[in-house]
């Protein structure tokens, strides 16, 4: 049971993790006028 949890645990943290940088870049390309992946939409 306990180990089950720590396992949730980490793979939460582990998403919130990523989660947040994908959110950072996308503020920062925001801000400077970027594309998100790199790539030319238009």
């Amino acid at each position: 049971m306990t180990k089950k949890r720590v396992i949730i645990l980490i793979v939460i943290i582990a998403t919130g993790f990523i989660a947040g940088r994908l959110a950072m870049r996308a503020v920062g390309n925001l801000l400077l006028g970027g594309t998100m992946f790199g790539g030319n939409i238009l």
